[in-house]
């Protein structure tokens, strides 16, 4: 199981820069996409975080798992406006 938690951070990582792309996207349901994505990696990496004691890497994909649901609330509402 230590070794699969440890290998998690690559497909953490893949899961992040694939997000990334996809928010990019000029097209809604692109961009949903890509915010799902990088909830799931959100999880990934507090799974990896927490095992290895990396806090402030937790407190991170936790504060920007709360920015990708506010980006699926303003996609879903359409504006670009703050």
């Amino acid at each position: 199981m230590e070794e699969l938690i440890e290998l998690l951070q690559w497909p953490a990582m893949a899961a992040s820069l694939l997000a990334a792309w996809l928010v990019g996207s000029r097209s809604a349901r692109r961009r949903l996409s890509g915010f799902i994505v990088f909830l799931v990696s959100n999880v990934m990496w507090v799974i990896w975080g927490w095992h290895d004691e990396a806090w402030a890497l937790i407190v991170l994909n936790c504060c920007l798992a709360a920015t990708n649901v506010r980006g699926i609330i303003k996609n879903e509402k359409g504006t670009d406006k703050e």
